[in-house]
């Protein structure tokens, strides 16, 4: 999966399975992201924002049914728990869940140091945009 051109990061998730078979991604916030010069000047912290981004990239890399087509609706929550850094690697595991029309895609993203962020996505099927 290539990175968006209008992207906020550069980064790409690498798609994987845990022991259980539940989906999982992994990506390098690189030092060089564009978004670390303001975000903050002489402590950079890769913003919150950012990682929903990469929440939403591995969840579409991560499609619940095989060849499925799935548009994100709606970012039904998020926690952020603890900074992500230049050069951690971030790893997302993600679950999915049918609601009615809809799917659910809940997820932790993490770091070597622990929990990072919670997020709940809310997708539809199809190419409809949000």
């Amino acid at each position: 999966m290539a990175a968006p051109a209008a992207g906020p990061v550069r980064a790409v998730p690498v798609v994987g399975r845990d022991s259980d078979g539940a989906p999982r991604t992994t990506v390098h916030v690189a030092a060089d992201e564009q978004v670390f010069p303001g975000h903050y000047p002489g402590f950079p912290i890769f913003p919150g924002v950012c990682v929903v981004e990469l929440v939403h990239r591995s969840a579409l890399a991560t499609a619940p049914e095989s060849g499925a087509r799935v548009t994100l609706q709606a970012i039904e929550s998020t926690r952020f728990l603890s900074p992500v850094f230049p050069g951690d690697r971030l790893t997302i595991e993600l679950k999915w869940a049918r609601r009615g029309e809809h799917w659910r895609c809940d997820a932790v993203a993490g770091t070597d140091r622990g929990r990072a962020a919670t997020v709940r996505l809310r997708f539809t099927e199809g190419s409809t945009p949000c």
